[in-house]
């Protein structure tokens, strides 16, 4: 559900805003991508402060969040938003829609950042760099774009 792109490019963006101050003032856990793991999922749950879950805009991973969220996440109590994720632009507008409506219509609490899709974050885990670090261009620049966003709407760094 592009988990591990999504918490290493927060914290490089939460970083890079930030700077290396003195201690730690957010520290991003990438958690296990399956429920059979959940007891390594509920000891991150017990020492965070918040959620974030990304969400991509295909209807197979609807259930599996909402499983997520009612089963793991909502029972903690917990502060959480939804960030819908892996958006494709070039597939127009009804994926990104329809995953909207969904996550309204579960009452979740929903980011206004979209986090789009692009070849780029795939082809930085190869790289090993994270989006802060990429090669400079257009799609580089609006990749960099969406986690800055989130950033900064999380308020991880400043104020939206």
């Amino acid at each position: 559900m592009g988990k591990t792109t999504t918490t290493v490019n927060l914290a490089a963006c939460t970083h890079d805003v930030l700077g290396d101050a003195e201690g730690y003032r957010h520290i991003f856990i990438d958690t296990p991508g399956t429920l059979r793991d959940k007891e390594i999922l509920d000891k991150c749950l017990e020492i965070a402060d918040d959620v974030v879950v990304p969400m991509i805009t295909e209807p197979l991973c609807f259930n599996p969040t909402a499983r997520t969220i009612a089963n793991v996440i909502e029972p903690t109590g917990l502060p959480y938003r939804v960030l819908v994720n892996g958006w494709d632009p070039r597939d127009g507008m009804a994926d990104l829609k329809d995953t909207q409506k969904y996550i309204a219509a579960k009452g979740w609490p929903m980011m206004r950042t979209v986090v789009r899709r692009y070849k780029i974050h795939a082809r930085a885990i190869a790289e090993g760099t994270v989006v802060t670090h990429y090669k400079e261009s257009g799609t580089a620049y609006r990749a960099r774009e969406d986690f800055f966003r989130a950033s900064l709407e999380l308020g991880y760094g400043g104020a939206a």
